[in-house]
């Protein structure tokens, strides 16, 4: 056991250490760097989630929504097998548009590749069709918003509904409440489905909205945005209209 007067020397030898100036300012040094070292990966970070990902199932016009908004013309377009790439310049920032294959066996592969890249993500969905694929359009939304990286960076994402020149086309409105009660559905599956394999999962991290209500997208942490477009026509007395998508993406 220390004596007394072994305590008080200790003491004496440190605060000296302490009250110097020079040790006051090198801790501070030190701080700093490390403040200035977090913020820059946290940024070098932030700067590196620069893609708009254009995703959803086949057919619902990704890849005419990706031409018209990197060349700015129409294109005949076919079933993508693989991503496409261009830049894409707002007035405030540069972005990538990456248009993502909708096909079942390959769209995981390609949404995993780039979904750590997403700044923000546009679910298309082909407004004619929706009620017969609304399963499959519902089903796949789920796995994106319930994808860890998604739930972690937290990209806003706009659900587009597609193809509104034409006369069978639901509105957007219509759209939103069709996901929202079909994902509420797919929720009570997938977690029905957990819980058969763990049941002390049931209650975890992997549940999309909120337990014990209906699920809503107003529940999620991402901001969630829904809007009309109509990029599927060559026929100048149907034009284009895909100014609701331009203007989201120069806002991000």
């Amino acid at each position: 056991m220390e004596s007394e007067s072994e305590v008080i020397k200790e003491k004496i030898h440190t605060e000296p250490i302490l009250n110097d100036p020079r040790y006051i300012t090198l801790l501070s040094v030190i701080v700093l760097i490390f403040t200035l070292l977090f913020w820059w990966c946290f940024s070098r970070r932030r700067h590196l989630r620069r893609s708009v990902l254009l995703t959803g199932l086949s057919d619902s016009g990704k890849t005419l929504l990706f031409v018209r908004l990197a060349y700015s013309q129409y294109r005949q377009t076919f079933t993508s097998m693989k991503e496409n790439v261009e830049d894409y310049i707002t007035s405030s920032k540069p972005l990538k548009i990456v248009d993502l294959p909708g096909q079942e066996r390959l769209r995981n592969k390609f949404f995993d590749q780039y979904k750590n890249s997403a700044k923000a993500i546009v679910y298309v969905v082909d407004s004619v069709t929706i009620q017969k694929e609304i399963r499959d359009v519902a089903e796949y939304l789920y796995s994106i918003l319930l994808d860890p990286v998604i739930q972690s960076n937290c990209p806003p994402l706009l659900i587009l509904c597609n193809k509104q020149d034409q006369p069978m086309a639901k509105g957007s409105q219509v759209i939103k409440s069709l996901l929202e009660k079909e994902l509420n559905l797919v929720r009570v599956t997938k977690s029905s489905q957990l819980q058969s394999v763990d049941s002390s999962q049931a209650n975890s991290s992997a549940y999309l909205g909120k337990l014990g209500k209906d699920f809503e997208f107003s529940h999620l942490s991402c901001r969630v945005d829904v809007a009309e477009c109509s990029a599927n026509t060559s026929d100048d007395d149907n034009p284009v209209d895909m100014k609701s998508l331009q203007d989201w993406i120069s806002k991000l």
